[in-house]
């Protein structure tokens, strides 16, 4: 996933923006500390800033926190999640330098009349509708991070469940082949069998008839034996024919 689709990128700038403005807010605050009115209302929101900001980066160290439970699953590795985290503690460190330099500024200016008291009781309220409208904002843009995240397990897990029947189905016919040709050879060697059992008992029959050749050729006469070497001629062409065309 590139940084530009990569929704903590997306939240990454998007606080990288508040953390700048707070910034330059903190900076002018140093300008203006010796106006009490105007320094009041700074230092109201920049607390208010801060706390946002700092709920912000609490989500988004939970999302890397879900991510590192199994990286590979969101396409990222051990490099990317260390970076992450050392961004958010950098975040972190940022505006919390910001905060205490605010609430102790805050301290040493801060009077015993009832304005400030009252001041001081509204910064310990709950954030003011923008800090909350903010909030929401980056309470949404989380959600979003964390759905997309698991329909994209859900995809993986659908495809994996596909390519698993697609080789199941390739073993089954692989087995279907394997079979037939076993049954095939079991056939050939059968035949084969039939085959030499055939020519074991010709080249018995053939072996008699030689010995009975010599026999008869011993006693007969010259005519005898040509007459003999006839008949054994076609009694030899009956037994090829029977044996071997039939």
């Amino acid at each position: 996933m590139s940084s530009a689709q990569d929704p903590f990128y997306i939240v990454k700038e998007e606080i990288q923006e508040s953390i700048d403005k707070l910034q330059s807010s903190f900076h002018q605050w140093e300008r203006i500390s010796c106006d009490m009115g105007d320094q009041v209302h700074l230092t109201k929101d920049l607390l208010a800033a801060c706390e946002s900001i700092e709920w912000q980066v609490d989500e988004l160290d939970k999302a890397i926190s879900v991510a590192g439970r199994d990286p590979s699953w969101y396409g990222i590795d051990e490099a990317e999640l260390e970076k992450r985290r050392r961004w958010t503690s950098t975040a972190r460190n940022q505006v919390g330098n910001v905060k205490k330099a605010v609430v102790a500024g805050r301290e040493v200016n801060i009077s015993g009349t009832a304005s400030v008291s009252g001041m001081r009781r509204e910064l310990m309220r709950m954030p003011n509708s923008q800090q909350a409208d903010k909030s929401n904002q980056y309470t949404q843009d989380n959600d979003d991070f964390i759905q997309s995240e698991s329909d994209r397990q859900l995809l993986l897990i659908k495809q994996q469940d596909e390519e698993l029947d697609e080789l199941s189905i390739t073993i089954g016919r692989f087995g279907g082949v394997g079979l037939t040709i076993h049954e095939e050879l079991l056939a050939q060697e059968k035949i084969i069998d039939d085959l030499g059992m055939e020519m074991d008992s010709t080249s018995n029959r053939l072996d008699f008839v030689q010995k009975k050749v010599a026999m008869v050729m011993k006693k007969a006469s010259a005519k005898g034996q040509l007459m003999m070497i006839l008949f054994l001629v076609v009694l030899f062409i009956i037994l090829f024919v029977l044996v071997f065309l039939t």
